[in-house]
């Protein structure tokens, strides 16, 4: 009865609580048990006092709080943008809790999720930096290497030439693959949805990493069971980077006489598409930060196998482009597997 009272009741409280004091205090001076016009004066006294004390405390209420909630409801209501509030009712107290609670949880929690994406961006430049720098400073001191003479010793010049030339194609790949994630982003890459058999254009990128797998003797092949394509619905070109970054990885991290191994699994309305290997594996705390930019498990060893550290951003940002998922699960020398979905065509090879 007394939570959140409308003004009208917390006006009649006022003025019912002040009637009785009244009452009290007049009986308690003036009455005796056998005056009776003096104690009906005293009931309409009382009584009076009541109606009196309600419009005034009504009036008040009415416009000095009221009318200040109003307010305060308004510009919470102005600070939502545009969201149009409920109109305030009997439970207007209430109301106005409810909404200052909720604006004030909302609010935390854009604060909380813009201190999170300032982190991110200071990571994110720092990265981009550290990145950058490597292949610049390398290709700096091969050139004023040349430059202070080195030009003319043939010992020298042709081998500090094709280090600087490599450096630049790494500046290259970390430019190329920087805006590739920048379209995907902003929606600037349109999908060509497209209809194929994801089994052949598996064949195709084995074709294309072949020479890298035998240089580590890394068998690329189909597991049991995974013998037959499957017709899907993508962008046959993204998809073909997709498993070239994931097939490549494999065989970067791979044991030497390992093997890396692609399977499917029909999932009604998609079709799973697995990358494993049993290559050093990837102990579970990285396992969450895969994905993201430039993160490396090991930072001198994925230098030293080359790689912009943006693969495995690419495939996530390329999959959920198509609106579908990418997991991964792994342990520590036992392997790796990655995994992503498509959609499926029905009436497959």
């Amino acid at each position: 009865m007394f939570k959140n009272p409308t003004p009208k009741q917390l006006a009649f409280y006022v003025a019912l609580a002040t009637s009785l004091m009244v009452f009290i205090v007049v009986i308690a001076i003036n009455i005796t048990p056998s005056d009776m016009d003096r104690a009906l004066n005293i009931i309409l006294l009382p009584l009076l006092t009541l109606i009196l004390c309600y419009f005034i405390a009504h009036l008040l209420i009415e416009n000095f709080i009221y009318r200040r909630i109003k307010i305060i409801y308004k510009k919470i209501s102005d600070a939502k943008k545009g969201e149009i509030l409920p109109s305030l009712g009997s439970d207007t107290l209430d109301d106005v809790e409810n909404e200052v609670d909720n604006w004030t949880v909302n609010k935390n929690k854009e604060i909380e999720t813009l201190k999170e994406l300032e982190e991110y961006r200071r990571n994110y430049i720092g990265n981009v930096s550290h990145e950058l720098k490597t292949p610049i400073f390398n290709i700096q001191g091969f050139l004023h290497t040349l430059i202070d003479g080195g030009v003319n010793d043939p010992s020298v010049n042709l081998t500090y030439l094709q280090k600087a030339a490599r450096n630049v194609e790494r500046l290259n790949s970390i430019v190329e693959d920087l805006d590739k994630i920048s379209r995907l982003e902003s929606g600037k890459l349109t999908l060509d949805l497209q209809v194929f058999d994801i089994q052949t254009l598996v064949n195709e990128v084995f074709e294309d990493m072949d020479l890298k797998a035998k240089a580590k003797n890394i068998k690329l092949s189909f597991k049991e069971g995974a013998n037959h394509g499957y017709r899907v619905r993508a962008d046959k070109e993204q998809i073909r980077q997709v498993l070239t970054n994931l097939i490549a990885n494999s065989v970067k991290y791979g044991k030497p006489n390992g093997q890396t191994k692609i399977s499917f699994y029909d999932m009604d309305k998609i079709v799973l598409i697995e990358v494993s290997d049993n290559g050093i594996g990837i102990a579970r705390h990285h396992l969450k930060h895969l994905f993201d930019r430039f993160y490396r498990v090991d930072k001198s060893r994925s230098r030293d196998v080359g790689g912009t550290g943006l693969g495995l951003a690419i495939v996530k940002h390329i999959v959920e482009a198509h609106n579908q998922s990418v997991h991964v699960r792994s342990t520590e020398g036992v392997g790796s597997t990655f995994g992503f979905t498509l959609e499926k065509v029905k009436g497959g090879f």
